[in-house]
């Protein structure tokens, strides 16, 4: 039997790329492997066969990771097997979602599914660029209509003397250069002449550089797309025709009528609350005035789609020809800002941060090291140590719905808001803490994300841990018209967030940016509109940052009293088993005795102590120094006697540390018996006189002469 194989294979940025397409997964409309490297993944793409009685178009992008594809068997102890995505697996389907989706045609009422599944994973590739380009290509040979290919490229802006662009870094390279200052790396996708699709990490990276890069990786996606093509041509299916949701034009030419006069003063209102309820009074007023003409359930379902598509045109018009936003502002007007440090008495750390409508409540908690989260992927394993959580309850749009756990939308923001902060925070050197920081989204118009880095900014610094520089972001958006004008907004909100072709975030410090985050509704955007975003974006970042400042310039000197007290000390890692003791003996006996919260130690030598207060930490810290410290001959130590011998006593003298007085030192003179001299419990000061092979020899005697 023969799979019927047919291979495309390039060489690209030195690393062999390959798409295969045969029989494998033939009841899928396409299936293709990509391999890049060590790296293969499989995707499938497949559309329903009946339209869909929806007012939608029915999208979904999974991205399955196979731990087979590393060589683990994970998961926990008890069920090993793949279970719910990791935030890695969402975050990497919806790179894929948000490049593709805009070229669909949002008329389309079938489902559409694309499945990637990695199959194997090398040490050194990133699996983004491969799956994309995977994903990119089943829809394009497939029937299903589609205005792709697309594609997409990890770039480094390494650190150099040279400081070059690096396409589809290795992750040894990207551990060389990264992060260090100035440098960012990104994953940029789109068409053949426009990028549709951002997601970029800097250390306060210029945004003159960032856009330079950006028209690099254009160059090399056209030519990825191109190669693409070659491969379509030869094997790609007819596209199928298929039922798009097209209105009745003479119902078109009723609601036109209708909204001309009524639109305007709905839309164009300051306050969203307003908007929204005149807004909803014209769509009811529509609704009825389509029902006195006896029109269907159908056409007033439809009727709901021309009102938007009604106020999307006119948002547009207004923008473009007038420069009038909905609610008043210049085209790079920021709303109104707020910010207030210390809400709450008895977190460690909080912060209000509003602009306009939209309000981010962050809170930040630090603990000891312990405290890490462990997370144990198909991509990696290991500890995090600074945490960020986003959550946007329904209230926040006035909604009301299930509260639940937290959805693709939320683990995708708060990972924008911990990608723009992460990289401002201390070592643990610096600061032995675990630091979370949870955003609570109480009212949203308008880029809560944004608003998240701003408000966790503020939290930080109020619960005094030592950030290197205050951050804060802005969404900027694009209106742009048929003839291919365009106008960059700042700060978009309500109808531009919703009807406009661009949602722009960009985050980063008064130095450069630290996170930025790209989708579009249109094609693509090309490199000047990008470059005129960024610019804008810096400015209105700034004027943030001095809002910001106002309400607490730098970190405060002094943790929360409610906060733990954490000490650290490195010990050499043959002592770690002195200080935990048989069983764990000695560091509990240390725990109980002092009142510790914790004593965490590392393979690497290196304890972290905390405790509820400074005086019970620092009671644990000189216990655990009495333990490893290394005594010599003339030292002075105190303790009890804890047993008495014929030939002399043992005194205790720290956890896990004792030493013998033989009967010789215990004075001057003959001594008959060791206890006329001394009894158990007795308290006594004495000298070093012997310390060999860890046996330390005490004298009573010494001490006095």
């Amino acid at each position: 039997m023969s799979l019927n194989r047919k291979q495309y294979k390039i060489d690209y940025q030195g690393r062999e790329l390959v798409l295969e397409v045969s029989d494998l997964a033939g009841q899928a409309n396409a299936a293709v492997i990509g391999r890049y490297g060590d790296t293969a993944v499989l995707v499938t793409a497949v559309m329903g066969n009946e339209d869909r009685d929806i007012d939608y178009f029915p999208l979904t992008v999974d991205y399955e990771e196979r731990f087979y594809a590393v060589g683990k068997i994970l998961g926990s102890r008890f069920v090993r097997r793949e279970g719910r995505p990791s935030e890695g697996a969402i975050l990497s389907g919806r790179v894929i979602d948000r490049t593709i989706r805009p070229l669909f045609d949002h008329r389309l009422r079938r489902d559409v599914q694309v499945v990637v599944t990695i199959l194997e994973l090398d040490e050194e590739d990133d699996p983004e660029f491969i799956t994309l380009l995977t994903a990119s290509a089943a829809l394009a040979i497939s029937d299903i209509p589609w205005n792709g290919p697309v594609a997409g490229v990890k770039l480094l802006q390494e650190t150099s003397v040279k400081r070059q662009v690096i396409i589809n870094p290795t992750n040894s390279q990207l551990r060389e250069n990264w992060p260090k200052d100035g440098a960012f790396e990104a994953f940029v996708s789109g068409t053949k002449d426009r990028i549709n699709m951002i997601e970029l990490e800097g250390i306060d990276a210029d945004e003159k550089a960032v856009a330079e890069s950006f028209a690099k990786a254009q160059k090399e996606i056209a030519g990825l797309v191109e190669w693409q093509e070659k491969i379509v041509k030869e094997i790609g299916k007819p596209k199928a025709v298929v039922h798009l949701a097209e209105p009745d034009q003479s119902l078109v030419r009723v609601v036109k009528d209708f909204l001309s006069d009524k639109l305007p003063g709905a839309v164009y209102v300051k306050h969203k609350k307003e908007m929204y309820e005149k807004m909803s009074e014209v769509r009811e007023a529509l609704k009825g005035h389509l029902a006195s003409q006896n029109l269907d359930e159908k056409a007033l379902a439809i009727a709901d789609r021309l009102f938007d598509n009604a106020v999307d045109e006119l948002v547009h018009e207004k923008i473009l020809k007038e420069n009038k936003r909905p609610d008043g502002r210049k085209l790079d007007e920021i709303r109104d800002l707020y910010a207030e440090v210390g809400l709450l008495k008895r977190t460690h750390g909080s912060a209000l941060f509003v602009r306009g409508n939209t309000q981010a409540l962050a809170i930040t908690t630090i603990a000891p090291p312990g405290s890490e989260q462990l997370i144990e992927t198909m991509e990696f394993s290991g500890k995090r140590r600074f945490l960020l959580h986003y959550n946007f309850p329904h209230y926040s749009v006035g909604e009301t719905g299930r509260m639940g756990s937290p959805g693709r939308r939320e683990i995708g923001h708060g990972a924008l808001a911990e990608k723009a902060v992460r990289n401002l925070i201390p070592s643990q050197e610096e600061f032995p803490y675990i630091i979370r920081v949870v955003s609570e989204i109480l009212s949203s118009n308008g880029s809560s994300s944004m608003a998240t880095v701003c408000g966790a900014t503020l939290s930080l610094m109020d619960a005094g841990v030592p950030i290197k520089k205050p951050a804060a972001g802005i969404a900027m958006g694009l209106m742009t018209g048929k003839d291919g004008e365009y106008k960059v907004l700042t700060d978009i909100q309500g109808p531009e967030d919703h009807y406009g072709d661009m949602d722009f975030k960009v985050a980063g410090t008064s130095d450069g940016v630290r996170a930025a985050q790209m989708d579009v509704k249109i094609d693509g955007l090309t490199n000047q509109m990008l470059v005129d975003a960024l610019a804008q974006a810096k400015r209105a970042r700034l004027e943030i940052l001095k809002v910001m400042n106002k309400a607490i310039d730098k970190p405060r000197k002094e943790l929360s009293p409610y906060a733990p007290v954490v000490m650290s000390m490195e010990i050499k890692p043959d002592q770690i088993g002195e200080v935990i003791g048989p069983g764990g003996k000695v560091i509990n006996g240390i725990i109980e005795k002092t009142g510790a919260l914790t004593i965490d130690i590392e393979q690497t030598g290196k304890v972290f102590i905390a405790g509820s207060n400074k005086e019970k930490a620092q009671a644990a810290y000189d216990m655990v120094a009495s333990i490893v410290r290394e005594y010599k001959v003339g030292d002075v130590v105190e303790g009890a006697v804890v047993k008495i011998l014929e030939f002399g006593a043992i005194v205790e003298f720290g956890p896990g540390r004792d030493g013998m007085i033989h009967v010789s030192e215990l004075k001057e003179g003959y001594v008959k018996k060791v206890g006329d001299v001394v009894k158990i419990g007795d308290f006594v000061r004495a000298k070093i006189i012997k310390a060999e092979a860890g046996k330390i020899g005490l004298s009573l005697k010494a001490l006095k002469n």
